[in-house]
């Protein structure tokens, strides 16, 4: 991938990096970051060590498969082991490839990002921000001080929320509406989160909520196409992602995963069929922040084609410059909130992607390259596009809570042990 490609000021950041970075031969050519053996410990110490009951990593650098390794059980009750072809749960990492779809329609000239949200959906039109409680107790209402922009949405700066406390008005106006049921339409959900106030002004605050629920939306409406159709129309069928989709029947049933929780002791207990509830039927409602099943390998077909500026042997999907500016941040400098997104280490946010603007500056923090992109999932899946080094990483570990196990520090800091700029500070305690 031609590094003279990315813009200002991303470039800036990028071509310092790659300055500094990766290990060099004798003959002064760059030689491969990725020690497989390397990554293959820390993936099989996760297992051995930390007791996880099972995980994969597929790894692509300079365009070639430089490792592919699995471990323990996708199911260890039935004692069947992680697999190539094993299907996860990627919860969250549904969120990226929701915003491709989104931004092949911004590359056809159907909508631009400043637009307005009520523009293509008039069901935000008469939303209302609550801004606390009167002296009796009863919640104050403001109008939004602007309009709700499309890249508000893609940024997660809209002011949606669930709620922050139980007996809010927020908390219960979205339980009152229930817009996440599984037997809503898409349509349905927007019109009823329409109808539930927002936790600030648009712009302010960095609020996960369900925004790319409703990119989902506006691509259903924007195309007038069910939003599952033009997934696979769009990205599955010409990225030839064969085995990615809400559902699959029970005839798939020996490659799926089960979900594990980790418990007081330190074991690991099999999850109750409510963490996948939502995937055990088709569904009317088909969310863009959620529910897609995956193989490592379809999901790497994604990655590379993020890497690859937007194309995937032959088959572009996105153009260049709208991967360059989905992996930019984008996030206001009066943001005066982002709940836990600093807990992904020095990063800031595109559309639908964190992204790396430091490099790690604690022993603790996750190794990673400065311009690097990347989400992750519930479940602990991870996946990230580095077009410093070239490469693109995806890992699957099916268990909760999230970061019980340094699954995807131990799996960065292994591709990233011999590069300066990426590396996390060794601890010298």
């Amino acid at each position: 991938m031609s590094k003279a490609k990315f813009s200002l000021p991303l470039a800036t950041l990028i071509l310092a990096a790659f300055a500094i970075s990766g290990p060099v031969s004798v003959e002064g050519q760059a030689t491969r970051l990725v020690d497989a053996t390397r990554v293959d410990n820390a993936l099989a110490n996760l297992v051995n060590e930390h007791g996880l009951i099972g995980v994969s990593g597929l790894v692509y650098e300079k365009g070639e498969e430089v490792y592919f390794g699995a471990h323990g059980f996708a199911e260890r009750e039935a004692n069947r082991p992680m697999r190539r072809d094993t299907l996860a749960y990627i919860y969250s990492m549904t969120k990226p490839i929701t915003g491709v779809a989104l931004m092949t329609l911004y590359d056809r000239g159907k909508f631009k990002l400043d637009d307005p949200l009520s523009k293509y959906a008039p069901e935000f039109s008469n939303l209302k921000v609550y801004s606390g409680n009167d002296d009796k107790g009863d919640p104050i209402y403001e109008k939004p001080k602007r309009p709700i922009t499309i890249r508000d949405v893609t940024r997660h700066t809209a002011g949606f929320s669930r709620g922050e406390s139980p007996d809010g008005p927020i908390t219960q106006a979205y339980l009152a509406e229930d817009p996440r049921n599984f037997n809503n339409t898409l349509t349905e959900m927007a019109e009823k989160l329409g109808r539930v106030p927002l936790a600030c002004h648009p712009g302010e605050r960095w609020l996960y909520g369900d925004s790319v629920d409703l990119q989902a939306f506006l691509v259903e409406r924007i195309s007038g196409q069910p939003f599952d159709e033009y997934l696979k129309a769009n990205i599955f069928k010409p990225l030839g992602m064969q085995e990615t989709a809400y559902y699959f029947g029970p005839e798939h049933d020996n490659r799926r995963t089960r979900i594990y929780v980790k418990q007081d002791d330190g074991s690991f207990e099999v999850e109750d069929m409510e963490r996948i509830e939502f995937n055990q039927e088709p569904r009317a409602l088909t969310p863009g922040g959620y529910g897609l099943i995956s193989t490592l390998d379809d999901y790497m077909r994604f990655a590379r084609m993020l890497l690859n500026e937007g194309e995937l042997e032959g088959t572009r999907i996105l153009q260049p410059d709208t991967v360059r500016l989905m992996a930019t941040n984008a996030l206001p400098a009066t943001l005066t909130d982002s709940i836990w997104l600093p807990s992904k280490g020095q990063v800031g946010f595109g559309i639908d992607f964190a992204v790396r603007i430091a490099s790690p500056a604690t022993p603790e923090e996750s190794s990673g390259e400065i311009g690097e992109f990347f989400w992750d999932g519930r479940a602990s899946t991870l996946f990230w596009v580095d077009p410093v080094n070239d490469i693109a990483a995806v890992l699957f570990a099916q268990f909760m809570p999230f970061g019980a196990v340094p699954a995807h520090k131990d799996f960065r800091d292994a591709i990233y042990f011999d590069d300066a700029s990426a590396a996390a500070p060794k601890d010298d305690r």
